[in-house]
């Protein structure tokens, strides 16, 4: 009886120490590019708790002081909005999933001219999945997965948050909920789901609910080739965004006048005939693809005559709050479009949109499974990691662009299950990131952004 009693306090006594040793370590926050960076914006801003009680009420004092960060940005195997088009959910979900392995544990690689060299950093204690797709398609396998490798990590996603948000706002304000996503999160309908699942369960009113796929918003805002290059002089052979012929992304030259694109310098790229006609039309410019998707959403709420102007807005990409301002001014533009005596959107469209970014939400719900947990870090506060994926270009098989980044065919043309290394996991720098994108960064991310470049 003694013995067993030994052994009792002996293994609380190692469960204590390891929650002791699990407290001083970084939380992970985890995109598919550089969009979750908002998320991580907002937990470093956020003070809406008292730090002494954990109860709600700002103090002054951000909520994470004693924290610290390692951010990922799976950038080489991004866009994952497009994976459901592809019918490769599967191979989605082994990408997030060994995007948390590396968060998780201690390896990693940084560059010594033409070869990868190893390096070791902490795992983490908290997993934060602030991309929409990845929470959509894999939050589930991710919490599993975790279980399975005896980690007791909390992974917190982001769809959860912004539905919250959403419903919140609705009590006071109702009408239709429109879904602004990528192509994936949208054909994962999780956040319809999730919506009318706590709607009942809050006892509101089952609200109306329209999405839109934002098909290469965030790949143009994270300039990936097949949607956005700055350096293009014309129309594009390897463009896959919308066009007059994109069959599932048709730009309706009929709508021209409403679209109202941006067509200074190369924003927008013509096909032309002899004659001078445009027969095509590329956008290119992440301004462009807001005033195509958004047309594009109102024109199906009249398509399908849904009879409650839409107010509420939810920014269901982690990218997407990088064109927050430019949002509320098309909208705003849509909502005064007149033809002849006839206001075309009013009837779908209210004269104010409350704009939803979940960034906010998560991390609040993050701060709360913190305390919850009792993983606060109570030891001095480390340096804060940023990581980016990059092909793997010792893997006989890539195939790789101009500008050094996977093909499309080969992105989306690989199996799931064949436990090949596609990238290498490296830190932030300035051959992996654009000048463009850290200028971006400073601007609309000023915290993270000094955090960077500690």
């Amino acid at each position: 009886m003694l013995k067993r009693q030994f052994f009792i306090l002996l293994f609380s006594w190692i469960g204590l120490f390891g929650t002791a040793q699990q407290k001083t370590l970084p939380i992970g926050v985890f995109d598919s590019g550089t969009g979750g960076l908002t998320v991580l914006e907002a937990i470093l801003n956020l003070d809406a708790f008292n730090n002494e009680t954990g109860a709600p009420g700002a103090d002054g004092k951000p909520d994470f002081t004693g924290e610290y960060f390692q951010y990922l940005a799976d950038q080489a195997n991004m866009p994952y909005g497009n994976y459901a088009g592809e019918k490769k959910t599967k191979l989605l979900q082994e990408h997030v999933i060994k995007n948390m392995d590396f968060l998780l544990q201690s390896k990693y690689e940084i560059a010594k001219g033409n070869q990868m060299m190893p390096a070791r950093k902490q795992g983490v204690k908290m997993l934060v999945l602030a991309c929409n797709t990845a929470t959509a398609f894999a939050l589930n396998e991710v919490k599993e997965h975790v279980a399975q490798s005896g980690y007791t990590t909390p992974t917190i996603g982001v769809i959860n948050a912004g539905v919250k948000a959403a419903l919140e706002f609705q009590v006071d304000h109702p009408g239709t909920i429109g879904i602004f996503a990528t192509a994936g999160t949208v054909a994962s309908n999780g956040y319809p789901r999730t919506i009318l699942e706590m709607a009942k369960t809050k006892g509101l009113p089952q609200p109306i609910v329209v999405s839109q796929g934002g098909h290469g918003l965030a790949d143009a805002i994270d300039r990936d080739y097949s949607f956005f290059d700055d350096q293009a002089k014309g129309y594009r052979k390897e463009y896959r965004g919308p066009s007059v012929f994109n069959a599932s992304w048709r730009i309706d030259t009929a709508l021209m006048l409403q679209y109202n694109f941006n067509k200074n310098a190369n924003k927008l790229l013509c096909e032309f005939d002899d004659k001078g006609n445009c027969l095509d039309i590329q956008l290119n410019d992440p301004e462009n693809y807001v005033r195509y998707h958004l047309v594009s959403l109102l024109e199906k709420m009249k398509a399908e005559q849904v009879a409650t102007p839409m107010n509420t807005l939810i920014l269901g990409c982690t990218h997407y709050p990088f064109m927050r301002d430019t949002i509320r001014n098309v909208l705003k533009e849509l909502y005064n479009f007149k033809q002849g005596d006839h206001y075309r959107y009013r009837s779908v469209l209210a004269p104010q949109v409350e704009l939803i970014d979940p960034a906010v939400e998560t991390a609040k719900e993050a701060y709360v499974a913190l305390r919850a947990l009792q993983l606060q870090n109570e030891s001095a506060k480390q340096k804060n990691l940023f990581f980016i994926t990059v092909p793997n270009a010792s893997l006989n098989e890539v195939k790789l662009q101009s500008d050094g980044w996977f093909t499309y065919e080969y992105k989306y043309g690989r199996k799931e299950g064949e436990g090949k290394k596609y990238v290498n996991f490296v830190p932030f720098d300035d051959q992996n990131i654009s000048s463009a994108t850290y200028q971006r960064l400073k601007v609309a991310l000023p915290l993270t952004y000094s955090e960077i470049f500690k």
